[in-house]
């Protein structure tokens, strides 16, 4: 007789979560076109990452806390990386700063181009991450070359007009998915470092704050136009990135790695159905095929980059 706690009943809970994760993600595309139609991308971004981070405050406040002491409950390289404040500090805000460049350029973007073009060029950064890990002197596998190929012929036919020249909020989404990739980066880094969601509310607290203050600067803010885009805002902050952060968070801890970049991969496809929904975007012959290449290239840069890597630990086992 199976538990009811068995692993693959994780594991499936788990993938409902992500796959739940990847269509709120998909369709805050839709949200945030429909928020640009009231306010400024900046005054969207400040109040809704506000919002994402007021939601997942109370998580942090009601996480039990065990009264042990840091060397008992952290690993070596934690313990020395919690003793730097500075280290934390100067982390946390390298991540907000690097999260307000990946919103702003998106949102400035998604104001020229369609949520569904949006939710695909975003999706580029599953490639951009490897690519830009080899900067940084990780190997990587010919999957990411090929995917990066597929993902590059997808965005020309999506993207580039006949005279060869990029869509210009095709070209801000583009820009702002190497800013999601350099922030998976750091993730990667500063998570096993610093508790989950104390670093979520630090970036999006920083995010929120940058966004106000150019909004300040640079938009007219009315409580009217704010009241309008409420539905949309209210989505895009406290669903989008608090609730659907805080399911992926759990939704990782039990799900292969490979099923969770399959899964949160089809986030463009929500994003498009939206769209196609809600917005009546329609994609032409050629930009199915252009978004149908950089899907594919997206999945094959995960699934041989994952089989790469399972290989090795074969190997060394």
């Amino acid at each position: 007789m199976k538990s009811k706690h068995s692993p693959k009943k994780g594991n499936n809970l788990s993938d409902v979560m992500l796959l739940l994760t990847a269509g709120i993600w998909g369709f805050a595309f839709v949200a945030q076109r429909m928020g640009m139609e009231h306010v400024g991308p900046f005054t969207f971004n400040g109040i809704r990452f506000a919002l994402g981070a007021a939601v997942l405050l109370p998580f942090l406040l009601l996480s039990p806390r065990k009264k042990r002491s840091a060397r008992q409950i952290l690993p070596p390289d934690r313990r020395s990386f919690a003793r730097n404040k500075i280290g934390v500090i100067m982390g946390s805000i390298l991540l907000g700063l690097v999260l307000f460049m990946g919103a702003s350029l998106q949102q400035m973007g998604i104001v020229h181009t369609t949520a569904g073009n949006a939710g695909f060029i975003t999706g580029l950064y599953v490639v951009i991450v490897p690519i830009m890990g080899i900067a940084l002197g990780r190997k990587t596998s010919i999957g990411t070359f090929i995917g990066a190929i597929l993902a590059a012929l997808g965005l020309y036919l999506l993207s580039v007009t006949e005279g060869f020249n990029i869509a210009w909020g095709d070209l801000l989404v583009l820009l702002g998915a190497v800013f999601w990739a350099a922030h998976v980066l750091i993730i990667s880094h500063l998570s096993p470092r610093i508790n989950a969601i104390k670093l979520a509310i630090t970036q999006f607290a920083i995010c929120a704050l940058l966004s106000t203050l150019v909004a300040l600067a640079t938009e007219t803010i009315l409580i009217s136009s704010i009241a309008k885009a409420a539905v949309p805002i209210l989505y895009g902050g406290a669903i989008s990135v608090g609730i659907a952060y805080t399911l992926q968070v759990f939704a990782q801890k039990k799900a292969h790695p490979a099923h969770a970049a399959i899964i949160l991969s089809l986030e463009a496809v929500f994003a498009a159905i939206g769209g196609w929904l809600i917005l009546g975007e329609v994609l032409s012959p050629r930009g199915m095929t252009g978004a149908g290449l950089m899907l594919a290239g997206m999945l094959i840069s995960q699934l041989l980059g994952k089989a790469a890597n399972n290989d090795k630990h074969r190997k060394k086992i």
